[in-house]
């Protein structure tokens, strides 16, 4: 009984460091996690052209 709650418990916990910002869905903290990251970096985080949004690798980090 124990070994289930376990299994249960832990397919519950989430990935450790946050949101997937690597090419996962463009979540408000994921882009806001990316946007951080790039401006820690002396960039702009912004969407290109031909994606849509929805996803990570529809934005880039870009020298200001």
């Amino acid at each position: 009984m124990a070994s289930i709650l376990l299994i249960s418990l832990s397919a519950c916990a989430s990935a450790p460091g946050g949101p997937d910002v690597a090419g996962g869905v463009a979540s408000y903290d994921a882009l806001k996690s990316a946007s951080a990251a790039c401006a820690a970096r002396g960039g702009e985080l912004v969407r290109s052209d031909e994606g849509s949004g929805k996803r990570m690798t529809d934005y880039a980090c870009k020298r200001k």
